[in-house]
């Protein structure tokens, strides 16, 4: 049974961490601004702005970036962490998470997409907390996306109000209705922890040429990735090449499984990102393009 953490209300203490790639400061205090006008009471981790001396793609070291994850996360005053941009980083950092004593900490919203992908599942297999996954604070997906701001809004703070999610491009690949509990995010990701068993599997991806993504879906074939997979729904992929191209490869390698599946839902690298809670369980009805979250991605308020 995954733990639901609470979800934010008006003086919510949010602290946002880098576990990646490096942030525009323009970027980060717009995207600071947005939250503060929720009435979230918001916190810049000590590293967030930091540089790494020799690698210019991460924010700060390995170790500065864990040590401000697992500080936000066993601070019993903090309700959120939100990653602030994706890149690349976090399997530099996620082994050296102290996982016993965050899983000893209250637990709380976490939210974040792309690269923080190995994070999720991190999260899901450690601390058996469901997550976000979610447009990030220090990115032009939020500062500048009202519609992608305003879904991430809802699921916070009032998670009921948006449990439908479907996107404007949302079509059948493979017919049917399948249950389980939403995993997955950024294809090119997966594949670092156990694979998924009675899951509705989230796949997107970006910036990968297409024979590239063949080769990332045929690994997690071949890894055993979609054997307990009831339902897939995909997102965007976006810079991957020819979009006929990328349909094609998905058809090939996705929809032969004959599973129900649903092309475009919504989520990733795109437009009006949706955000998708992780780790509960929902029902992807492929003829209808739309997955239900059929239980609350966060608890009542505490």
């Amino acid at each position: 049974m995954k733990i639901h953490p609470a979800r934010l209300r008006p003086g919510s203490r949010v602290v946002l961490v880098a576990p990646s790639g490096p942030v525009s400061p323009a970027l980060l205090a717009a995207g600071i601004k947005h939250l503060e006008s929720w009435g979230l009471a918001v916190e810049v981790a000590k590293h967030v702005t930091d540089r790494h001396p020799r690698l210019p793609y991460l924010a700060g070291t390995d170790s500065d970036r864990a040590a401000d994850l697992q500080q936000a996360w066993c601070d019993p005053q903090v309700d959120a962490v939100f990653c602030v941009r994706g890149g690349y980083g976090t399997l530099r950092m996620t082994d050296l998470l102290d996982w016993d004593a965050m899983a000893a900490a209250r637990p709380k919203v976490f939210a974040g997409s792309s690269d923080i992908t190995v994070l999720h599942e991190a999260f899901a297999q450690h601390l058996n907390v469901a997550t976000l996954f979610a447009p990030m604070v220090g990115t032009d997906a939020f500062v500048n996306d009202t519609a992608a701001r305003e879904h991430f809004r809802r699921t916070l703070f009032e998670p009921e109000s948006v449990r439908v999610l479907t996107g404007p491009d949302s079509a059948t690949m493979v017919h049917g209705v399948a249950r389980g509990v939403v995993v997955g995010g950024n294809a090119s990701l997966l594949g670092f922890s156990p694979p998924p068993r009675e899951a509705i599997l989230l796949l997107e991806d970006v910036t990968e040429d297409t024979y590239r993504l063949d080769r990332i879906l045929t690994a997690l074939l071949r890894a055993g990735w979609f054997t307990g997979v009831n339902g897939i729904a995909l997102g965007s992929w976006t810079d991957c090449g020819s979009a006929e191209v990328v349909e094609a490869i998905l058809h090939d390698l996705v929809g032969s499984l004959g599973i129900p599946t649903v092309w475009e839902l919504g989520f990733g690298h795109c437009p009006a990102q949706l955000t998708v809670p992780l780790g509960v369980q929902a029902e992807l009805d492929a003829d209808n393009g739309t997955l239900t979250i059929l239980e609350p991605a966060l608890g009542p308020v505490t």
